[in-house]
């Protein structure tokens, strides 16, 4: 037993320190890198020496891991996110990664003078996004991005496995048996990956979503019936032959998108399980490699690393994005944002799985090329979107919710919102709210007291509200509770112009105002359509249409339409955003 109490004991502290390195990601550090150098420092060559080298466990953890983490970035991506962004991200998961992976494999094959096949390998292995890497950074960076540019990066990260696993599986097996390529077979492989994995994922999502909305458990179970529930879809869909990793990304999707108050315990939960799933992972991957080797590989690790960052990934961007109209900044972006994370490592223990010639060789690279992709693009996420003038004001959301079930059409919840300084509710007695029908204050609590306020009771700034309203209103609710204030980042009032117009408001008349020249067809359309047509892609909130001497920003959107435009004075004509 005491050695069991000192195994414990040891996963315990190290879990327990990297959590607590953790906070060090406020000053640059991305969270996993510090979880990877925490593993390697108690590996065998750290301080800790722990002698761990069991691929296999290894490969076990880091799949269970990652199932886990898609099931939780699926739980939290809105069907309209797949509406803005399903077809530029499908093509960067498929296109996006091939290019890379052949541009890659070229470099590797020349700088390294190995065989192409191997280059081409490793190219693969190294070509997807991460998905652990990419939703970590995007929501532990507090910068705030388009829906456009934030949802293409999230389901990317989310899809593109099935392609890299399909090429590193394919590559090892004809290096093994030194078989050549063959279309139709390539075809065929990837059709049954992506169309098991999107059958098997939205089936099960819904199978496991009606179960969440009809057993009666309690609270803490169903989050537990979910993730195990995704995990058995993983492993079945996987077992047919379909990408697992796009299946459970799936599942979580349409039980995210399902929404019922079963549902609301699971959010609550399965952002403890992921973030442990991450922290678990990425400590095994750690322990698992020799930082001496890292050293003697640093040379060629950095080489491919920039050339991923700077020529194969923006080249693979720019190829896949190119008939949706991206605006050239948000496509550098995207090309700064291929993060490699834990999905490359894993791939990279396939090799060793096998006994494959090399293998070592390649894990040892791939670890390599993974920390210092972390270091570059990692550290650097928020300042690359505010160097190239991306960072939108934050959107406004709830403090709290709480989820009531019922027959509606409409979803109603208890809402916590708190009084900003430049609230219009501020020292008033709420008569603002009074226009939103079904609304109903049903507590306030200032400093540590709680009130529960009658006719003329007023608000102060500070006061945080309990609310009964529809969902529809939560995101008007946020905007008049917090008004323009922003104490980081970016103010609305700077972002969006001083001055707001509706999109149905006449082209014609702002033309004839500002001496603006449009054409007779152009002159027929309201601000909306006249927008959109410029735009030439599908509008989200921060779009810029440069017109004349103004600058039309979309503010607010109803239903995939332009309802509200801030409007700006541009004397000179700003670059494209």
């Amino acid at each position: 037993m005491s050695d069991i109490n000192i195994i414990l004991f040891f996963i315990g502290l190290i879990l327990f320190l990297s959590v607590l390195a953790s906070s060090l990601a406020r000053f640059g550090p991305p969270l996993l890198l510090i979880f990877l150098v925490c593993g390697m420092l108690a590996g065998s060559e750290g301080i800790g020496h722990i002698q761990f080298n069991s691929v296999p466990l290894a490969f076990f953890i880091a799949n269970l891991a990652l199932a886990v983490i898609l099931l939780d970035g699926g739980l939290r991506t809105s069907l309209e996110t797949f509406r803005v962004a399903l077809r530029p991200a499908l093509s960067l998961a498929t296109v996006g990664v091939l290019v890379s992976a052949s541009l890659a494999g070229a470099f590797i094959a020349a700088v390294l003078d190995v065989d192409w096949r191997y280059g081409l390998l490793l190219g693969s292995i190294v070509a997807s996004t991460d998905a652990a890497a990419v939703f970590s950074q995007l929501r532990g960076s507090g910068v705030t991005l388009n829906q456009r540019v934030s949802a293409t990066l999230e389901i990317e990260s989310g899809t593109n496995d099935p392609m890299a696993i399909f090429l590193v599986t394919y590559l090892m097996s004809a290096i093994g048996q030194h078989k050549g390529f063959h279309l139709t077979t390539v075809a065929e492989e990837l059709i049954r990956q992506f169309g098991i994995g999107i059958i098997g994922g939205v089936a099960l999502g819904y199978v496991l979503s009606w179960l969440a909305s009809r057993l009666p458990l309690v609270e803490g179970l169903y989050a537990l019936l979910i993730a195990s529930g995704g995990v058995m879809a993983f492993t079945a869909i996987n077992q047919l032959g379909g990408s697992g990793f796009l299946g459970i990304y799936l599942v979580g999707v349409v039980v995210g998108n399902r929404r019922n108050e079963a549902t609301e315990h699971v959010f609550r939960v399965m952002d403890g399980l992921a973030w442990l799933a991450q922290a678990g992972m990425f400590l095994v991957l750690g322990l698992l490699v020799n930082p001496s080797q890292l050293l003697a590989d640093a040379v060629p690790a950095f080489l491919i690393a920039l050339f991923l960052i700077f020529v194969a990934r923006p080249v693979a961007v720019w190829l896949s994005l190119l008939p949706f109209h991206f605006p050239s900044r948000e496509q550098g972006f995207i090309a700064w944002v291929g993060l490699r994370g834990a999905v490359p490592i894993v791939l990279s223990l396939f090799p060793l799985m096998i006994n494959l010639e090399g293998g070592q060789f390649l894990f040892d690279l791939t670890f390599a090329v993974v920390l210092v992709s972390l270091l570059i693009q990692g550290t650097s996420l928020g300042a690359m979107a505010r160097l190239l003038k991306l960072q939108m004001p934050q959107a406004p959301e709830p403090v709290e919710t709480f989820e009531l079930d019922g027959e509606r059409d409409d979803r109603f919840g208890i809402v916590a919102f708190r009084i900003e300084p430049d609230s219009i509710l501020a020292n008033t007695a709420g008569d603002a709210l009074s226009r939103y029908e079904e609304l109903r204050v049903i507590a306030v609590t200032r400093g540590a007291r709680l009130r529960f306020p009658r006719q003329g009771f007023v608000y102060t700034v500070g006061d945080k509200l309990y609310v009964l309203a529809g969902h529809r209103h939560h995101s008007e609710l946020a905007r008049l509770f917090r008004g323009d204030t922003r104490h980081d980042g970016v103010k609305p009032a700077r972002f969006f112009g001083p001055f707001t117009i509706e999109g149905n408001a006449a082209s014609s008349e702002l033309a004839d105002v500002y001496g603006i020249e449009l054409s007779d067809e152009e002159r027929q359309y309201d601000v909306a359509q006249l927008m959109r047509k410029r735009l030439r892609r599908r509008p989200v909130e921060g779009d810029i249409v440069e017109l004349g001497p103004l600058r039309l920003i979309v503010r607010q959107l109803d239903a995939g339409t332009i309802d509200q435009v801030g409007l700006q004075l541009a004397p000179e004509r700003a670059p494209e955003r």
